[in-house]
Order: C-alpha cells, then structure tokens, then sequence
C-alpha cells in the first residue's frame, strides 16, 4: 500500500512538472514570435526552444498531450509538430 501511495504521489509530481515545463516553453514560443529576428533575446529564445523540441521530455509532453492525458485548457502550441519548426524556420530566412 504504501508503494502504491508513493508511486501515485511520484507521478502527480511528474504531472505537475510537465504542466509547468510546457506551460513554461509555451510562453517563451509566445514572446520568441513577437522578437525581431537577429535580435540576442531571439536568438538565445530559438536556441531553448529547439533544444526543448530535439529532447526527449517534449517527446513525452507530445505522446500525453496526443494521448488525451493533458488539461483540455492547457493552451500547448508549443506540442504543435510544426509550431517550433516553423518559428525556426523563419528565423533562418
């Protein structure tokens, strides 16, 4: 009983995580497209968000947010397969 109290309190804590981590990457997506491209703070934005898109925790937020297991509120941009890229992709023009 015990493990089952410990495990289900590891996991809200892993949940609450990922909330943040994408409500987290969310906004910094929202102030990188309102940057002027070349600008350092656009620059050091796309750097952290394609550093969270390469990774393996925003493979994770994507596979929960296709898998229904995320708030319906919760506003996810950011798990867009071409959100990211596509912002990347500008920058680069």
């Amino acid at each position: 009983m015990k493990r089952k109290l410990l495990s289900k309190k590891t996991s809200e804590t892993a949940f609450s995580e990922q909330i943040k981590r994408i409500t987290y990457y969310e906004k910094l997506m929202d102030t990188a497209e309102k940057l002027k491209n070349g600008t350092s703070q656009k620059k050091k934005a796309l750097a952290e968000l394609e550093k969270y898109y390469t990774s393996d925790a925003w493979k994770q937020d994507f596979a929960a947010d296709e898998a229904g297991l995320l708030p319906k509120e919760l506003k996810r941009g950011v798990l867009s397969e071409d959100g990211i890229y596509n912002l990347l992709s500008e920058a680069d023009e």
